[in-house]
């Protein structure tokens, strides 16, 4: 910590010497940029020989006597630097001694190649734009602690270029999301984020209080309740994408705070939503990597439709090599967990013993993109029931890479049932399970006015860019993920 007090008070010195002489970087308002670093490599044939005015961080600098050679970083690229002192002038040259690895500055010259071949600017004058009073860290080494990277994000954008490569990424996939639905005829909207019922999913919730009205708020854990309203107000076709907020663990699979994308369509099933995710993945996969084949986690990945569909008991008869009338029941269930070595402990419920086995032997598994379908009703509360099998819902879970990537079902609109569900979810949350879904009045009057048959979906933007970018962790596909604070 010695070391990096004396490199910063060196840095401080440099700064008051500048602001001696009158040049205060941190008064400088603006500079006109002419060119990116990318566009003056790119565009090269045309601009050699002729002025650009370029601006960005310092990132390498190195004197020979008369002459210095500089490194700038942008957004878009980096780019050369060359200054002779009899093209600069002895002031500004012997001002490059202020100059620090991490500080901004901008610079007008002229454009060239160097006998090596790198194309370069000549810096005809240049000035310094804002001073960096931190180091970075060094060069060849970076910012490898996984925490810290998290931690200060505005650091580790400015050292690993990959992590600025993926974000832009990010940004292009959500671009191709909201490209394919507003070319469908989907309407983009906004729902609240403060809501007075929490619904719309299984999670817990923020709880919050407005002091002028004197009640208490929840962050939302979904927009599935409100986007629903609005098809019962006869818009046919909407999807919102945004922030949903949910009082979790942290884990590489979640962060409490994360981005949804929730499409919803009048006179549409659960097989229509199918189709539907194809496409968008599809979509999304084209636009940041120009293929439907990635690689992730070393698993080579096909996305072409169609997608493998597979029953939910089907696939834990197949993937955990299990006789499904030991799922019959609560006790049989509760042995075979012993078995398998899972949780089994008393009152546990008979859908949180089948998902804990789906979880464990089928999950990982679906490798290949996959469709698993037709869950219990007792999970599903939103969800409409099968004609044929009416303790089951017409519900998929999209999985690809071993994760879970999207959920999605044929919507419920009877509400006289959806009145029963909420009924018996207020039970199980009397019972202390504290993720059930909470009644909601208004949305069953909603419900009484009528809501047309409709498909609904939900996909977890993070867990797509995870799949593309090839990465393990959330926090990686976050720019600030939630962390303990710091200790002082």
């Amino acid at each position: 910590m010695e070391d990096l007090n004396q490199l910063m008070l060196g840095r401080r010195e440099k700064l008051a010497a500048l602001r001696a002489q009158g040049l205060d970087p941190f008064q400088v308002t603006r500079f006109d940029r002419t060119h990116t670093a990318a566009q003056v490599v790119a565009d090269f044939d045309q601009l050699e020989g002729q002025p650009a005015a370029v601006a960005g961080r310092v990132i390498s600098l190195r004197t020979h006597g008369k002459a210095a050679f500089a490194h700038i970083a942008d957004q878009s690229g980096s780019l050369q630097l060359y200054f002779k002192l009899d093209v600069v002038g002895e002031e500004q040259y012997q001002r490059l001694s202020l100059l620090d690895i991490g500080d901004f500055l901008g610079a007008h010259g002229t454009v060239f190649r160097t006998r090596t071949g790198e194309i370069t600017l000549q810096v005809a004058r240049w000035q310094m734009l804002a001073k960096s009073l931190r180091p970075l860290p060094e060069k060849w080494h970076g910012l490898k602690d996984v925490e810290t990277r998290y931690r200060q994000r505005y650091v580790d954008l400015v050292v690993n270029p990959e992590v600025r490569r993926l974000f832009a990424q990010r940004t292009q996939l959500i671009k191709a999301l909201r490209h394919l639905l507003d070319a469908r005829g989907f309407l983009e909207v906004d729902t609240p984020m403060l809501q007075s019922v929490a619904g719309g999913g299984a999670a817990r919730p923020f709880i919050t209080h407005h002091h002028a009205l004197d009640i208490d708020l929840y962050l939302r854990i979904a927009p599935e309740l409100y986007l629903k309203r609005l098809l019962v107000g006869s818009l046919e076709k909407v999807y919102e994408l945004g922030r949903v907020f949910r009082n979790e663990g942290v884990s590489t699979k979640h962060n409490p705070e994360f981005t949804l994308l929730e499409v919803y369509q009048a006179y549409a099933d659960y097989q229509d939503m199918m189709r539907l995710t194809e496409d968008l993945v599809c979509a999304a996969c084209q636009a940041t990597l120009g293929s439907l084949e990635l690689t992730y986690q070393g698993h080579h990945i096909n996305l072409q439709p169609p997608w493998q569909r597979i029953g939910l008991y089907e696939s834990i008869a197949e993937f955990a090599q299990v006789d499904l009338d030991r799922l019959a029941s609560p006790e049989r269930a509760r042995a075979l967990c012993r078995d398998l070595e899972l949780p089994a402990e008393e009152g546990l419920a008979l859908t949180t013993m089948i998902n804990n086995i789906f979880e464990k032997y089928v999950e990982p598994n679906l490798i290949q993109p996959a469709f698993v379908t037709d869950y219990p009703v007792s999970i599903s509360p939103l969800a409409k029931r099968k004609l044929s099998q009416p303790d089951m819902t017409e519900r998929f879970e999209a999985f690809i890479g071993g994760r879970e990537i999207c959920n999605a079902f044929s919507e419920l609109n009877d509400p006289i049932d959806q009145r029963q569900r909420f009924l018996e979810q207020m039970a199980a949350r009397a019972a202390g399970d504290l993720e059930a879904h909470p009644m909601d009045e208004d949305y069953l009057r909603a419900l009484e006015y009528g809501l047309p048959p409709a498909g609904g979906l939900g996909i977890g933007v993070e867990r797509l860019v995870m799949l593309v970018t090839d990465r393990a962790s959330i926090r990686d596909v976050i720019l600030f993920p939630l962390l303990r604070p710091e200790r002082a």
